[in-house]
């Protein structure tokens, strides 16, 4: 079996809690859900869904950076938001994101997020 190596790039934000920013397994790497925390301070970052969508797209892409992966390798992502009436302005920007070899996507309204913040994503990028 393939060990767990542990990944905490330097450019993100500071874990809020007892977990890694993402881990690999063999050919598959595990992205913990990001929020649009700024990586400079840890506070969530003012703004709508599209400033807050941007920003949490900014700390995967500081993970798949330090993997030397981009959003091409993403295959499987989740969404999470508190309002799904926000999804118009979180598909805009995401779209700008993923741009081709589009993952499979669930995309799932919750009741609140860490931090007030919302929009969370998590993403499962192959190697």
């Amino acid at each position: 079996m393939p060990a767990k190596q542990i990944i905490k790039p330097a450019k993100s934000p500071t874990a809020i809690g007892p977990y890694n920013h993402a881990v690999r397994i063999g050919d598959l790497l595990f992205c913990a859900g990001q929020i649009p925390i700024s990586p400079t301070d840890g506070n969530l970052i003012a703004g709508d869904i599209k400033a807050q969508t941007k920003r949490v797209l900014e700390n995967v892409k500081a993970i798949l950076d330090d993997q030397k992966l981009t959003f091409a390798n993403v295959v499987k992502s989740t969404v999470f938001m508190t309002n799904l009436t926000d999804f118009g302005g979180m598909n805009e920007i995401y779209a700008k994101y993923f741009t081709e070899n589009h993952p499979a996507r669930s995309t799932i309204q919750v009741a609140a997020l860490p931090k007030g913040a919302s929009v969370e994503i998590e993403v499962i990028a192959h190697f």
